[in-house]
């Protein structure tokens, strides 16, 4: 297989690669991130992910074997985004405070016009947090580039999550064990 190209600039997807010893390069291009409002909320991530790697694909100068993904973050069926600032970083996570919540990640792998696609759902939830809590939180990781505004293998994590079902890396934005299985099934 070609070395693999990841459509992504997320460091944490990068650094799941890295840790797999997959061979890859990262090659990116602007996406709308934006999706049709009747689409399920399990196809959403699915859909911004195919968009991704798309719009990679018309980037390469030959046929490769593309990695896309997109991870969002539902709370009471609704889906939160990337916070746009400070303040709304801080009423994401007041939001996600006490409560259950599920981080769902799509990923889409095309090679030679073939398409493989899934989605991973991982349920998570919080600890009660406190306002500062949340602002020291915010203030010193600043997690504007994170669905939910914010990373499970940084400090809240580690303090504020009371526990996970499913696929830890799923919450770092990539379930890394079913994309090695899909991309070991080509060889």
């Amino acid at each position: 297989m070609d070395r693999l190209v990841l459509a992504s600039q997320s460091p944490r997807r990068k650094q799941l690669l890295e840790w797999a010893e997959i061979d890859f390069e990262v090659v990116v291009s602007e996406t709308d991130e934006s999706y049709p409002s009747h689409l399920d909320i399990n196809d959403v991530p699915i859909h911004i992910a195919r968009a991704k790697a798309l719009a990679v694909k018309e980037k390469l100068k030959k046929e490769r074997t593309i990695l896309a993904a997109d991870t969002i973050v539902v709370l009471d069926n609704i889906v939160i985004g990337k916070p746009k600032d400070r303040t709304d970083a801080v009423n994401i996570l007041t939001a996600l405070s006490g409560k259950k919540h599920f981080v769902i990640t799509g990923v889409v792998i095309i090679n030679d016009g073939k398409e493989k696609s899934f989605s991973d759902t991982t349920e998570v939830l919080f600890h009660e947090l406190t306002k500062e809590q949340i602002e020291f939180y915010v203030d010193k990781y600043k997690p504007y580039d994170k669905a939910g505004a914010y990373a499970i293998q940084e400090w809240i994590g580690v303090v504020g999550i009371k526990s996970i079902n499913g696929d830890f890396y799923n919450v770092m934005g990539l379930p890394v064990s079913r994309v090695v299985k899909l991309l070991n099934a080509d060889r």
